[in-house]
């Protein structure tokens, strides 16, 4: 695994993202909150972290779900995943919303979401008339079958 060095600010009493495991691919992050957030069910909020970055030129840092709050609980991010590009210097939010019957609260410092470090491609774009054939050709939304 190659490892990347990326300035951030913290301006949450929160300690830093930090990966949980060994093999962890994400970064948990935390809720900077002042008051709890009761999100009801189909309610989406944005929430504050205290956290910017400064992400080298060519990486992007991705914003998603964590999987114990989204089976257990329902919660999930919208806009997934979501991207900070490299030269966005604002807070990193998160986008959150409760896809349970159940309302749910969100504390201050609880891990809301997970955060991927990506290196990125810039693409160059080439204007032609037609594309070259494959097998798949069309093929989509299912093309291969239930099973």
């Amino acid at each position: 695994m190659q490892t990347v060095t990326i300035k951030i600010v913290n301006r949450s009493d929160n300690p830093l993202p930090t990966y949980s495991t060994s093999g962890s691919a994400g970064m948990d992050i935390r809720a900077d909150l002042k008051d709890p957030i009761t999100l009801e069910p189909l309610q989406r909020c944005l929430v504050p972290t205290g956290l910017f970055i400064e992400l080298p030129h060519g990486y992007e840092a991705q914003i998603r779900p964590r999987s114990g709050l989204a089976i257990n609980q329902g919660i999930t991010c919208l806009n997934t995943p979501g991207t900070i590009d490299s030269d966005y210097r604002g807070e990193v939010k998160v986008i959150l919303i409760n896809l349970s019957a159940e309302q749910h609260i969100i504390s201050h410092g609880d891990r809301i979401a997970q955060m991927v470090i990506n290196k990125v491609e810039t693409a160059q774009l080439l204007l032609v008339e037609e594309l070259s054939d494959s097998i798949r050709a069309e093929g989509g939304f299912g093309h291969t079958g239930k099973n």
